[in-house]
């Protein structure tokens, strides 16, 4: 069975920095066959892609995120990492991890990021 566990969440200051992880059992975290990326959910909001590594190894970001946050992964202990720098409110929510596997598309339940002004 697959899961996928975020953790790092918190309360921060403006302009400070988190950590983010996922663990995941179950399935690895690549590379080659395995995409996997971060997403984003505002209260109210919808959730969106911010950080994502292809199954070729292309790694993208949003907008807002670009400069400031970076994806990364340790295969060998199957967890993704993503460095928040720099953060703003707006940045505030519940971010997922996601790991996309020949179609089928798996999610963590989420960890909690207040920034607060």
């Amino acid at each position: 069975q697959v899961q996928l566990v975020e953790s790092g969440g918190g309360l921060v200051e403006v302009g400070h920095s988190l950590n983010l992880s996922c663990v995941a059992s179950g399935i690895t975290v690549g590379p080659g066959s395995n995409a996997v990326g971060w997403y984003h959910q505002a209260p109210g909001a919808e959730r969106e892609e911010v950080a994502f590594i292809t199954t070729g190894g292309t790694i993208r970001y949003s907008g807002a995120a670009e400069g400031r946050f970076t994806i990364s992964r340790n295969i060998g202990k199957r967890t993704i990492y993503l460095q928040m720098n720099n953060l703003k409110p707006e940045d505030s929510g519940t971010y997922y991890c996601r790991i996309n596997r020949f179609g089928q598309t798996y999610w963590g339940k989420g960890t909690e990021v207040t920034v607060s002004a």
